[in-house]
């Protein structure tokens, strides 16, 4: 099985700095791109940055240039800079994997169980 264990979420004052972390652990032979959701309440879950095995980036347009995804492949793990934080980034925050746990088997989209972010005064 594979399991994906986000970390590093909590409170923040508006105008405040984050770093959220994922990483992959269990039976994987490969992992093809990673990234970063939020969800708020009430809301659908949204995109906010992937980043694929050889660095390409991907931000959601609210979060651009204020949020750094990157990624260590030897860790199998991503992170997730968060700095300028808004009260609109409050949410819960899941990492997204898409794994291959065999060389002849196809991708399989992973989720962890989510962090959550609050960002308020």
């Amino acid at each position: 099985q594979v399991e994906l264990v986000e970390s590093g979420g909590g409170l923040v004052q508006p105008g405040g700095s984050l770093r959220l972390s994922c990483a992959a652990s269990g039976r994987i032979f490969s992992i093809n791109a990673m990234g970063w959701y939020r969800q708020a309440p009430g809301k659908e879950r949204e995109l906010v940055a992937t980043i694929t095995s050889t660095g390409s980036t991907n931000y959601a347009d609210s979060v651009k240039g204020r949020f750094t995804i990157s990624r260590e492949n030897a860790k199998n793990t991503i992170y997730l800079q968060m700095s300028i934080l808004k009260p609109e980034d409050t949410a819960v925050y899941y990492c997204n994997a898409d794994i291959r746990i065999r060389w002849d088997t196809g991708l399989i989209p992973n989720w962890g169980q989510g962090t959550q972010v609050t960002v308020s005064s």
